[in-house]
């Protein structure tokens, strides 16, 4: 009988780096959440070393003498890399692994890895290709010097060099191919935004800090079938479904990606088209995870996030989610929305107070009309379901009675 090998993945063990460069920063909570970042990536967490400095070393990233120190910390420990809190130049990879012989990455390299593991559909895993290969690119070109080693002899010239440009080629090329591929999937949404334009049907984009519970809060509104997880960018490839309020009345939830602190510029680039359904949306959901300590710090970093996609001038309603989960007393306030309240999306409290809330807010631009129309007209009852809320209709020798709320476009046609 054959011999069964059974081969198991050996778990990593990282040293995570930081360094704080003034008093008060977040330093201390960035490096707690980039722990959290290697638990989802799948690796555990074997020391911690965060440094005080003015600014981040140009060659290192800490200091000197910090470099050693941390290369006991990964002796003692047994740990197969380290990871630094913020984007490392090429030079400081080359120069961490040449001082501490081991394994050196950074919270992209890991936020990148995450987002390859959760893709599941073709626009997501097109998505996370073109920014792998945009961070790869970056490093490749830095690089470059020390790959092209003119002059050192025999046996040094050339073939480095030559790999080196092909690599870039390489990659440049399939950026190309991505972006092709990814500007057909932006033509599809902007056939489907054109399509729900013309059927005026309203759409709120669900935004918020990762794990806060947007994928909780679809699900239980809408039966989406969202995975939930208590992991950060638990889910990654946006889903939009409809939500019938009271009235009849129909709004398009569309959930997006979670938004974290230090969000990689290529995630950024990558996933606007994505990103962009918050743009065009007509209302801004934003769910706030009310039993973090660290919410008001979120709510910064989401708000900060929108305004660097461009995304301004909505109406915005504040979600305090996860209040079953709340310990503190605090006051939970957000004078940047337009609307707050208190929900948990697991438990459903507060969700029907948020569909009442929607439906007042449609309302708002509409017009209460009360006409008898004529059986010959009798098609407009039909828009007027679809686009705006029938409050009541009865039927009269006349015609029919309807008292409803509709959007002025089709108030001109009554």
């Amino acid at each position: 009988m054959a011999e069964v090998f059974k081969i198991e993945e050996v778990e990593e063990k990282v040293i995570l780096v930081g360094v704080s460069e003034q008093d008060g920063d977040d330093a201390e909570d960035s490096v707690a959440e980039l722990a959290e970042l290697v638990k989802t990536a799948g690796a555990s967490v074997a020391g911690v070393l965060v440094q005080k400095r003015e600014r981040i070393h140009p060659a290192f990233y800490i200091g000197t003498g910090k470099v050693g120190e941390l290369a006991e910390l990964v002796a003692e420990t047994g740990a197969t890399g380290i990871v630094c809190d913020d984007e490392l130049s090429p030079a400081q990879i080359k120069n961490l692994e040449e001082a501490i012989d081991t394994k050196v990455m950074d919270r992209t390299l890991v936020i990148l890895d995450i987002f390859a593991a959760r893709a599941t559909t073709s626009e997501g895993k097109i998505q996370v290709e073109l920014a792998q290969l945009r961070y790869r690119l970056s490093r490749l070109a830095g690089l470059g010097r020390s790959m092209s080693r003119l002059g050192g002899g025999i046996g040094t010239r050339g073939p480095g060099e030559k790999k080196l440009e092909m690599d870039r080629r390489l990659i440049k090329d399939r950026i190309s191919q991505l972006k092709g591929e990814l500007k057909e999937v932006q033509q599809h949404r902007d056939v489907m935004r054109a399509r729900r334009q013309r059927n005026r049907i309203p759409v709120a984009a669900i935004v918020g800090y990762t794990n806060a519970g947007k994928s909780t809060l679809l699900n239980r509104l809408t039966d989406a079938g969202v995975l939930e997880e208590d992991k950060l960018f638990a889910t990654l490839d946006p889903t939009t479904r409809v939500l019938e309020l009271p009235g009849r009345q129909e709004i398009l939830l569309t959930d997006t990606v979670g938004f974290i602190r230090k969000l990689p510029h290529h995630l950024i680039e990558a996933f606007k088209s994505t990103l962009e359904e918050a743009k065009y949306a007509d209302y801004i959901l934003h769910v706030v995870d009310a039993s973090n300590p660290q919410r008001e710090k979120q709510m910064h970093i989401v708000y900060e996030t929108l305004y660097h996609l461009d995304i301004r001038d909505k109406t915005v309603i504040t979600l305090f989610n996860k209040q079953d989960a709340v310990t503190d007393t605090d006051p939970l306030r957000d004078f940047k929305a337009d609307q707050t309240l208190c929900i948990s999306a697991r438990s459903g409290d507060g969700l029907e107070e948020l569909k009442e809330l929607l439906s007042e807010l449609l309302r708002e631009d509409k017009v209460l009309v009360e006409r008898v129309i004529s059986y010959d007209n009798a098609g407009i009852l039909q828009q007027i379901r679809r686009q705006g809320e029938l409050l009541a209709e009865e039927y009269q020798p006349e015609g029919i009675y309807i008292r409803a709320y509709v959007p002025m476009e089709l108030y001109g046609k009554l």
